[in-house]
């Protein structure tokens, strides 16, 4: 199995890609896959592992940047645009319709944590997405709203956007507006924050478990109105009659907000449990993927078939 460095554009920004083929020869185009990063994480981490892993198994996989993260384009750097971050996914979907190796009738999306949520609301809008699956499935406006585990105290998000507009304004000043830092500086103080969920996010990203030098681990402060406003779970009636997978941990504080995308389904629906894992376990445990993938394998191998 190999990947080739590839781009193309989503609404004029250059966005930076793998696209991982198997080394068997096929007889015919293959079928394909966009796999989409957690927020803040680039294809290198787990979308390149659950991209890598799935091109084993026959299919075509497109691992990419969001764009103004990771090496794709877009100003401002660490911007997190919900509209964007679908937009992403759709550009994604076409350049595969390109490839000479891809069936164009047989492509779904893989959205993992945040790309979860936007792969949803992509599929919902884009009839060229045949099966969508999602891995640990968060909702960025959700997630900032509420929580991670949806208990969260409603003035925090009141004083984001109040730190949002401030920002907005020191920068139509020319000032420097800042940016919203994702992550404390220990993992003590990211438990303090967050419990184990916290720890682990802040293992993953900021230690040796999961670490990328482009995993810049930062939003611009506009992401946060943006967020306000945003609601990707609106589009998920629209995939029916087309099948939704979502894949959870047994023990993911984050999976009342796949629960909540799973009850807004109208077609075939499931939503898939595994045992003992946490949120971020599904990112890079190999026991855990293992099970994962083989799911995804079966899910996709029957919806994606002529």
């Amino acid at each position: 199995m190999s990947f080739t460095p590839v781009g193309f554009g989503s609404v004029g920004i250059e966005i930076a890609a793998h696209l991982h083929t198997s080394d068997t020869p096929a007889a015919g185009p293959r079928p394909a896959l966009v796999v989409g990063h957690p927020g803040t994480g680039v294809k290198e981490q787990t979308s390149g592992i659950y991209a890598a892993l799935m091109a084993e198994r026959g299919f075509v996989t497109l691992a990419f940047d969001a764009a103004h993260q990771g090496e794709s384009g877009g100003l401002p750097r660490g911007l997190e645009d919900p509209a964007q971050r679908i937009e992403d996914f759709k550009a994604a979907v076409s350049y595969l319709t390109t490839r000479e190796e891809v069936d164009p009738e047989r492509i779904g999306l893989l959205g993992i944590c945040a790309s979860g949520g936007y792969s949803l609301a992509a599929t919902g809008g884009d009839h060229r997405v045949k099966a969508v699956a999602t891995v640990c499935t968060a909702e960025p406006a959700r997630q900032f709203r509420f929580g991670a585990d949806g208990s969260q105290d409603p003035a925090v998000f009141q004083a984001l956007l109040d730190a949002s507009a401030q920002a907005r304004t020191r920068a139509a000043r020319g000032e420097d507006p800042g940016v919203l830092t994702m992550f404390p500086d220990t993992a003590e103080e990211a438990g303090a924050l967050g419990g184990e969920h916290g720890i682990e996010g802040w293992e993953y990203y900021c230690g040796p478990r999961g670490h990328h030098e482009r995993s810049a681990k930062f939003l611009t402060w506009d992401s946060v109105d943006k967020m306000a406003s945003s609601d990707v779970f609106r589009a998920v009636p629209l995939i029916g009659p087309r099948p939704m997978l979502q894949i959870i941990g047994e023990r993911a504080v984050t999976a009342w907000m796949a629960v909540e995308a799973h009850q807004a389904g109208t077609g075939p629906k499931e939503l898939h449990r595994i045992p003992g894992a946490s949120h971020v376990d599904l990112y890079d445990k190999r026991e855990y993927i293992e099970q994962a993938v083989e799911k995804l394998t079966d899910y996709f191998t029957t919806h994606l078939d002529k």
